[in-house]
């Protein structure tokens, strides 16, 4: 059974969200239901995109948390409905979510998986733990990477 981790940006304008939901679903498409494994941080955004697409696909989440404080305070409902959802739930011990905790994330996210989905405009990264930096990690390890920016796509304030 594939096993097909995501990484992306949180700051997806509302237009690009509904643009790569779409390409998510297209890329899970020819899993036949039952037949993958999609692995999540559950961050907002792409994270969330990407855990959505996949249990409507009927495919098995698991979730990976930096963390037992994470999210934190706000966390939004979407994030408790699908770690609900989730077939299993890996929670990292970070007793501080820096970035020494979102990368120990990538790691196990990487260790997890066959494939690697960025939603990703293909710039630099914000530090350890990003978008950018996962997906240098993936590349390092040998772990394939499908880049998904569909055509205009833009983030929030950028």
């Amino acid at each position: 059974m594939p096993v097909i981790a995501v990484t992306g940006h949180m700051d997806l304008t509302p237009a690009t969200a509904r643009a790569v939901r779409a390409a998510l679903d297209a890329l899970l498409a020819p899993y036949p239901t039952g037949e993958l494994t999609g692995v999540s941080c559950l961050a907002p955004g792409t994270d969330t995109l990407f855990a959505d697409a996949v249990l409507a696909r009927g495919a098995r989440l698991v979730a990976v948390l930096p963390g037992p404080s994470y999210p934190g305070p706000g966390a939004g409902p979407d994030f408790a409905r699908l770690r609900a959802a989730a077939a299993r739930v890996l929670v990292l011990p970070a007793a501080v979510l820096d970035d020494d905790a979102y990368v120990a994330a990538n790691v196990e996210l990487l260790a997890l998986a066959d494939e690697l989905v960025a939603v990703w405009d293909g710039g630099p990264g914000n530090g350890p733990g990003g978008t950018a930096d996962m997906v240098a990690a993936a590349r390092a390890a040998g772990v394939p990477v499908r880049v998904v920016w569909p055509s205009g796509a833009a983030r929030a304030g950028h």
